[in-house]
């Protein structure tokens, strides 16, 4: 059951580091998943209230800075909350349209129709993709720092 156990946690582990820039993928929710498996197949022993407290935090804490550091690329780059709302349906459609580029062009291609449909120029609304982007791609960076941080403590904690 041991090994069972750590096979199944290393996945959840890749998955949710595949899923920091891939969100069709669970990301740090399987991460978080990962230590209930360890406790059910392996054991709870090394788990506390400050595991748990600590963990919980950095979930929450990547969940928000997700939508936000996303939402801040396409305002700092001046687009609207059409924009925010585009970036945010192309990215989540964007991988399945264009499978190997929607990552990237779904949030582009939101943005840019939410804006154009707010009613903006196509140069601000160009802008406001490029924003979604660059917004994307910081919170992908942020995320696999923080999702990082929650595994190196898991392994701190258990060994």
């Amino acid at each position: 059951m041991i090994t069972l156990g750590w096979i199944v946690v290393i996945l959840l582990f890749v998955i949710g580091m595949v899923g920091a820039v891939y969100p069709i993928l669970p990301g740090v929710l399987a991460i978080y998943a990962a230590f209930f498996i360890y406790g059910w197949l392996i054991t709870w022993k090394h788990f506390g209230f400050w595991f748990w407290l600590i963990q919980t935090l950095v979930v929450i804490i990547i969940i928000v800075a997700d939508y936000a550091v996303s939402a801040l690329g396409v305002k700092k780059f001046g687009g609207s909350k059409p924009a925010i709302v585009g970036s945010t349906i192309g990215l989540i459609i964007g991988p399945f349209v264009i499978p190997a580029f929607g990552i990237i062009l779904g949030p582009f291609i939101g943005a840019v129709v939410g804006e154009l449909i707010a009613g903006t120029s196509w140069q601000n609304a160009i802008r406001a993709g490029i924003g979604s982007v660059l917004g994307f791609f910081a919170s992908s960076v942020v995320k696999i720092v923080l999702q990082l941080a929650m595994i190196i403590i898991f392994f701190l904690w258990i060994f």
